[in-house]
């Protein structure tokens, strides 16, 4: 099973996301062709009520601490209550930050 996968069901299991958006954004970068080390998530659940944005985020990265000690490289995230997420229309902008191993856009 690939990473992208793993990281639904594993964020899906543990939050029960009103949303999840998933993004492999691997080649993006200097990475070999079908990489799974650079993602971009979006998660809104209800989970998230009662905790700081960076309460939110240390959850994340705990519920993907395997895949981050071998292999997944990046993650960027936006981790919403659905309050939050209704605010904004159910739209949120989550632009990566450019890889410091060198994206593609650097190779030009």
């Amino acid at each position: 099973m690939g990473i992208h996968r793993i990281i639904e069901e594993k964020l899906r299991a543990a939050l029960d996301p009103v949303y999840l958006e998933v993004v492999n954004e691997s080649s993006m970068h200097n990475v070999p062709p079908g990489s799974e080390t650079h993602f971009k998530v979006i998660v809104v659940s209800e989970r998230f009520a009662d905790c700081s944005l960076l309460e939110r985020q240390r959850l994340v990265y705990q519920l993907l601490g395997d895949e981050l000690r071998s292999g997944l490289h990046a993650l960027t995230m936006k981790a919403l209550t659905p309050a939050q997420w209704e605010q904004a229309g159910g739209q949120v902008e989550l632009r990566s930050p450019l890889c410091r191993g060198g994206s593609k856009a650097d190779a030009s």
